[in-house]
């Protein structure tokens, strides 16, 4: 009993090989521009919490100093991210908080004290 050369070859044929290689490009091109949209609301997230962060330590700078800072170093307790929360002002009675993350879309700005977050 002769195989024939038909019968011995195993693998895959061409067009199915590229038949699977359109079907990854087309689940590819969905979801890296959904991947890249997760990242951005991560990073505005980010830095929503480092304005709520960083204005309940000027609370707690206030409850010690009767005023409030500029100066971020001051700040008891400070976890906010380096170079995305920025202290814009800050008087004895009130300051003003702006946000951005270079890899965000967003600048959100809070003005205390219990002030709302405001995006632009």
């Amino acid at each position: 009993m002769k195989k024939t050369a038909k019968q011995d070859e195993k693998g895959f044929t061409l067009i199915e090989l590229m038949i699977v290689i359109a079907i990854i490009g087309v689940l590819a091109s969905i979801a890296i521009p959904q991947f890249s949209n997760y990242r951005m609301r991560s990073y505005n997230s980010a830095v929503i919490s480092d304005l709520k962060n960083t204005s309940l330590s000027e609370e707690a700078y206030y409850n010690d100093n009767r005023s409030y800072t500029k100066d971020r170093g001051k700040l008891p307790g400070n976890y906010a991210s380096e170079g995305v929360v920025h202290v814009a002002d800050a008087s004895k009675t009130d300051y003003t908080l702006i946000g951005y993350h270079p890899s965000g879309n967003k600048t959100f700005t809070l003005i205390g004290p219990g002030g709302s977050i405001t995006s632009n």
